[in-house]
C-alpha cells in the first residue's frame, strides 16, 4: 500500500468512527490544506467499502454543489457527488431523530429514478432525459461528520458530499418532454415560508445533472443502473434542523414531502421501500 492510500484508508477510518460515534473530527484539509478534489475522492471510496462491508448498498448517487452560488463558496466551477445509500432513504412522513446526526440542515430539490441504465462519457441532456421514468419531490438531510461545518471541497466530497439522509415523495411517471426548470417549490418549516426555489437552480436544469453523473461515473467505469435514484441537488440554502421541526416542500407537479424531526421511540417511520 503506498502512502498515499494509506492516508486515504486513515481518512475514511476516521469519518467511519464519526458517523458511528456522532463525534465529528477536525477537517483534512485543516492539517493537510493542498488536498484536492481527486484526493476526496479516494477517501470517499474508502469509506463506501467500508459501509458496503457492513450491509449497506448504493441505490443511486446524489450531486452537490450544482448552484452557482455553492461553486463559488467552495472555489469550484463543477459540481460533486456521492453515492445514495439504502440505509438513508426514508418515505414522506417520515419521524426522524434529530440525535441521529450531527449538525443536521435540510434542502428540498427535485429526486429521479432511472428507467434504463446510463453510461458516459458522451450521455447528453436529452438522453438523460428519455432515462428519466419517475420524479419525485425530496428532501436532504445533509450532515457533516467535520466539526461545526468547518469544510473545503475535499473534506466535503471525502464524506460522502455531506449527505445525511434523504425523503421521498410518492413518484411522478416522468411525462412526454417535461421542463424540470420551470418546476416550482416553496419551502416551509413549522408552516412558515423559509426558502423558494425552482428546478432550474440545479446546474440550470435538473435534468442536465443526471447527465453529468453519468459521464463523470462513466469515465470512472461506472453505470448508472436501472432504478437508481439521482438526487439533483438543493433549489436553495440549507435550512438548520431541529428537534420539534416539521418540514414541507411543496413542488409544481410533485406534490408534497414532508419530514418531522424528533427524538421520540416511534422517531423514524415510515421507511421507503429503497431502505428495505
Amino acid at each position: 500500500m503506498d502512502k498515499a492510500t494509506d492516508e486515504s484508508t486513515m481518512r475514511a477510518r476516521a469519518l467511519y468512527e464519526a458517523r458511528a460515534t456522532g463525534v465529528p473530527i477536525a477537517p483534512f484539509t485543516d492539517t493537510h490544506p493542498a488536498l484536492a478534489a481527486e484526493d476526496g475522492y479516494a477517501v470517499q471510496r474508502e469509506l463506501v467499502a467500508l459501509l458496503l462491508t457492513d450491509g449497506d448498498r448504493i441505490v443511486g448517487y446524489k450531486a452537490g454543489l450544482t448552484s452557482i452560488p455553492m461553486q463559488e463558496m467552495f472555489d469550484t466551477c463543477t459540481p460533486d457527488y456521492g453515492p445514495v445509500l439504502a440505509s438513508t432513504v426514508h418515505a414522506s412522513g417520515a419521524r426522524l431523530p434529530v440525535s441521529a446526526f450531527i449538525a443536521p440542515k435540510v434542502e428540498a430539490e427535485i429526486v429521479f429514478r432511472l428507467g434504463r441504465p446510463l453510461r458516459g462519457p458522451g450521455v447528453t441532456v436529452e438522453e438523460a432525459r428519455a432515462a428519466v421514468r419517475e420524479v419525485m419531490a425530496g428532501l436532504e438531510i445533509v450532515d457533516s461528520r467535520i466539526q461545526d461545518w468547518r469544510i473545503r471541497l475535499a473534506d466535503t466530497i471525502a464524506d460522502l458530499a455531506s449527505n445525511g439522509a434523504v425523503v421521498l415523495a410518492e413518484p411522478q411517471p416522468a411525462g412526454p418532454d417535461p421542463d424540470h426548470r420551470l418546476t416550482g417549490m416553496v419551502f416551509t418549516r413549522n408552516g412558515e415560508p423559509v426558502a423558494t426555489g425552482a428546478g432550474a437552480a440545479a446546474l440550470g436544469d435538473p435534468v442536465a445533472v443526471v447527465a453529468w453523473l453519468a459521464n463523470t461515473l462513466g469515465a470512472q467505469g461506472v453505470t448508472l443502473e436501472a432504478g437508481h435514484l439521482i438526487m439533483t441537488g438543493a433549489l436553495h440554502a440549507a435550512v438548520p434542523m431541529r428537534s420539534g421541526d416539521t418540514f414541507v416542500a411543496e413542488f409544481d407537479r410533485l406534490g408534497t414531502v414532508t419530514l418531522h424531526v424528533d427524538d421520540s421511540d416511534d422517531a423514524g417511520q415510515p421507511p421507503h421501500p429503497e431502505g428495505r
